[in-house]
């Protein structure tokens, strides 16, 4: 058995731990997806039967995006604990209650505070992101963070898209819109059990084995959380490209169906279709983000990979400010697919430097900046809430601080730092720290 991290991502495979637990993390971070944001496209019927004003679909937004930025934190440094295998089982069957209790909603406050706890399920994002890098070597690394990312942010489109189906199937059956909604809820959830089983069937920690088994969470090698990492900027301009590119998304996969219902007299059915291609880019996007920092890095080193992001977040923002000024439903479709392209290839080139900027506390570090991912989102979300600002003048709003961290991020110095025995990995691999 290959006990080191593999060097190359041979995508149609099974036949390793590496590969398993590859399909496995994505798979996991696909189906929270699909339940974390499950309620976003049937918006339109659970605003009307819960008589929610904007301000108040505007809290749910907020809320849904703002537990996951503390539980980020907290499943970042579990990871580095308990094993993202530990601690990806324990989350997706303690996520799976509200997912399932959601339907028993009776009014605002009751949805709100389901909305809340639901949220708490996008963190799986951070164990996707710690368990691929536990099984990748540093040249490849970036893309199989990417493309596990990528195709678990998938769960966003094809929830868009599905569940306006499974909604009208309900109601084919001779239930109402108000229980449709409800009894939906149901199918994310039992995804969910699902995998949960899957993970623990499949994965292990490390190609080496579980934490437990080869003493990596022994008392001897615990070690306090090192907060001085905190003192790098890096992370710091990282968070805030994560919250310009992944806050945007979730923030976008919250309004979309409503603004194309709004602005365009959309069906829900139909908004759900165009806000599901947004999130099915995903399945190319960000796995080509990752394709391209790792190709950067190998010829520029770290300082390529920074660039490479601060362009990408510029065109991001460009596109975003087309978007809003879209005036047909035709140009916001090309203007809309545009600005996903770059934000998402944003995504995996973030995620893309995140391994390397310090490889003895990577669960910390994915943990700090997928919280700045949702902070973004919360942010990003008290602007669709405002009864004074449209839909259309917040996605401007958004275009211009998306370029204006992309200048951030291009002063940033993503440079080499001197490699000491303290960056080296509990695989035996050294950090490639610059």
């Amino acid at each position: 058995m290959n006990t080191q991290p593999l060097n190359k991502l041979p995508l149609f495979t099974l036949n390793s731990v590496h590969m398993r637990t590859f399909h496995t993390t994505w798979l996991m971070f696909f189906v929270c997806f699909f339940g974390w944001f499950g309620l976003a496209p049937l918006m339109p019927t659970i605003r009307e039967d819960l008589g929610l004003s904007k301000a108040q679909v505007g809290n749910i937004i907020i809320a849904s995006v703002s537990s996951t930025i503390i539980a980020r934190l907290i499943i970042g440094k579990l990871c580095d604990t308990w094993g993202p295998r530990k601690t990806a089982i324990r989350l997706l069957i303690a996520g799976s209650l509200p997912v399932f209790l959601v339907g028993l909603s009776k009014d605002y406050t009751t949805f709100l505070l389901f909305r809340l706890a639901i949220g708490v399920i996008g963190a799986s994002f951070v164990i996707t992101q710690f368990h691929t890098s536990m099984m990748f070597a540093p040249n490849i690394k970036g893309t199989a963070n990417a493309v596990t990312g990528g195709w678990g942010n998938l769960g966003g489109g094809v929830t868009n898209m599905v569940m306006p189906l499974i909604f009208t199937a309900i109601v084919g059956f001779g239930y109402t819109k108000q229980e449709a909604w409800r009894f939906a809820m149901i199918v994310p959830g039992v995804m969910m059990l699902i995998v949960a089983w899957m993970y623990y069937k499949f994965t292990k920690d490390t190609p080496a084995g579980n934490f437990d088994e080869i003493g990596r969470n022994s008392d001897k090698t615990k070690s306090k959380t090192d907060w001085s990492i905190l003192a790098d900027w890096r992370i710091w301009a990282l968070t805030l490209a994560y919250g310009m590119c992944f806050g945007m998304e979730i923030t976008f996969d919250n309004v979309a169906s409503l603004h194309f219902v709004d602005t365009f007299h959309l069906s829900q059915s139909s908004a759900g279709f165009w806000a599901g291609i947004f999130g099915f880019m995903n399945i190319f996007a960000r796995a080509l983000g990752g394709i391209v920092s790792d190709k950067i890095g190998a010829k520029s080193g770290m300082r390529g990979k920074g660039v490479l992001l601060a362009c990408v977040l510029l065109l991001e923002g460009i596109g975003l400010l087309l978007f809003a000024q879209a005036g047909t439903l035709a140009l916001a479709i090309i203007s809309m697919l545009s600005f996903a392209l770059f934000l998402k290839m944003a995504n995996g080139a973030t995620y893309g430097i995140v391994p390397f900027i310090n490889e003895k506390n990577v669960g910390l570090v994915s943990g700090i900046v997928g919280a700045g991912g949702n902070l973004g989102g919360m942010l990003f979300g008290f602007l669709f809430k405002s009864e004074s600002i449209t839909y259309v003048e917040a996605f401007t709003y958004i275009g211009y601080i998306v370029i204006a961290v992309s200048v951030i991020v291009l002063l940033t110095r993503f440079i080499k730092k001197p490699v000491t025995e303290a960056s080296t990995s509990t695989t035996g691999q050294v950090a490639f720290a610059d």
